[in-house]
């Protein structure tokens, strides 16, 4: 089956040769039994991927279960995938067969198996490489034959340098790696995306079907698309059901996209520090980077031009009171009053930039009240970095850098 075909029958939308560089991957690796890992951001469609494999495998005739890891709570994900016995723990009033048994001859999609636990992994390495599973409860192992597709957002391979994640269920999983690329890595791809999700929900809502104006049509190309596939949807959707007008302008998108990080507010922080614009993989913690640049490149010429003020004025004749005044009074030798400037010598110059302002930014100092505040948030959880992480806004690989960049300790 050619590319072209696949595209139709699942629904994707798209000729980005990263996309297509992924699909012809997951054809290639659909006949065959090998574990597959599918990486890329949420939103991206890493599921398709995964139903794209199984109706293409050999087992395309038997089950096919997927399975969100991060939705199963810690103390029952051995049972949902495993099963269990009749009293093995409190509310097991019954035996119950786990995903693992159920779909014996199929395959099965484990949705994040990033922030799966770690008793859990080493069951599921034993699954991989023998077969075997025991049910929560008992002793006795039991066979199966499923192929496993995992899926992940984040860095599993970081994870396993922190010890979060299995090293050798990593690289067991990820036998063939599959990347899915964000949809600001295809460009091309977005009026295309765009246009189907408005003709979908046109037909929905029984409306007509709204377009964009070739201005409208640029700035949604150069959105930062944080939420890739999905959040395009979503705009798409809300244009269609809450605008009047049909044909959508620049003025009238904008009111639709967030102005969290749109590539125009980007380029603007971008040029002015000289960095790189966020790639594929950044976080929100790049682009608060770019912005502690700006501010502190802005704080050192806001003190080279103090300087400079200063400099002159002591050559005209006045000189600073002391370094923490912003007046200049006229200078005296030997009784004489200098002055050359075209000031009145009674009247001080006040400058506008002071070193008041310093002295608020010194105690305001970024990096310090950054560290300050994560400290606050990890006491405040008792060191559970995964609440932490989630009041401060910041993925917990993130927390976990700021820890060891400011050595706090926990």
């Amino acid at each position: 089956m050619d590319i072209q075909s696949i595209k139709n029958r699942f629904g994707i939308i798209g000729n980005s040769p990263a996309l297509n560089h992924a699909l012809n991957t997951a054809v290639q690796v659909a006949n065959t039994d090998l574990s597959v890992l599918i990486v890329g951001e949420s939103g991206v469609g890493k599921e398709v991927f995964s139903m794209i494999i199984h109706a293409l495998s050999p087992r395309k005739h038997n089950p096919f279960i997927a399975v969100n890891c991060g939705a199963i709570p810690e103390g029952t994900i051995d049972s949902e995938l495993f099963g269990h016995e009749k009293g093995s723990f409190t509310g097991a009033v019954d035996s119950r067969k786990g995903y693992f048994e159920t779909v014996n001859g199929g395959t099965i999609f484990l949705d994040e198996i990033g922030e799966m636990p770690l008793g859990t992994q080493a069951r599921l390495l034993r699954v991989l490489e023998t077969g075997e599973f025991i049910r929560v409860g008992s002793s006795k192992v039991q066979k199966t034959d499923v192929r496993v597709i995992a899926a992940t957002n984040r860095d599993l391979l970081e994870y396993t340098q922190q010890g979060d994640f299995r090293q050798d269920l990593y690289y067991r999983l990820s036998t063939v790696p599959i990347r899915v690329p964000a949809l600001r890595d295809r460009k091309e791809d977005v009026p295309l995306l765009f246009r189907k999700f408005a003709a979908d929900f046109a037909e929905r809502y029984k409306t007509q079907s709204v377009q964009l104006d070739p201005a409208a049509q640029q700035m949604l190309i150069n959105y930062y698309w944080q939420g890739n596939v999905r959040e395009l949807k979503n705009i798409a959707e809300q244009i269609s059901v809450l605008s009047t007008d049909k044909m959508i302008t620049a003025e009238t998108l904008q009111r639709f996209l967030p102005a969290r990080n749109t590539s125009r507010s980007l380029a603007l922080i971008t040029a002015a520090t000289g960095l790189s614009a966020p790639g594929p993989t950044s976080d929100f913690n790049t682009e608060r980077d770019i912005l502690y640049k700006l501010f502190f490149d802005l704080k050192k010429d806001m003190n080279d031009l103090k300087q400079m003020i200063f400099d002159v004025a002591h050559h005209q004749g006045y000189t600073p009171v002391d370094p923490s005044s912003n007046a200049l009074v006229p200078v005296y030798n030997d009784g004489e009053l200098h002055s050359n400037n075209g000031y009145s010598p009674n009247t001080p110059i006040l400058l506008e930039t002071n070193d008041h302002h310093e002295d608020v930014e010194e105690t305001l100092f970024l990096a310090d009240r950054e560290k300050e505040i994560i400290t606050k948030a990890l006491k405040k959880h008792k060191s559970r970095r995964r609440d932490a992480a989630t009041e401060l806004g910041i993925s917990e690989r993130t927390l976990y850098r700021k820890i060891k960049e400011y050595d706090i300790k926990e």
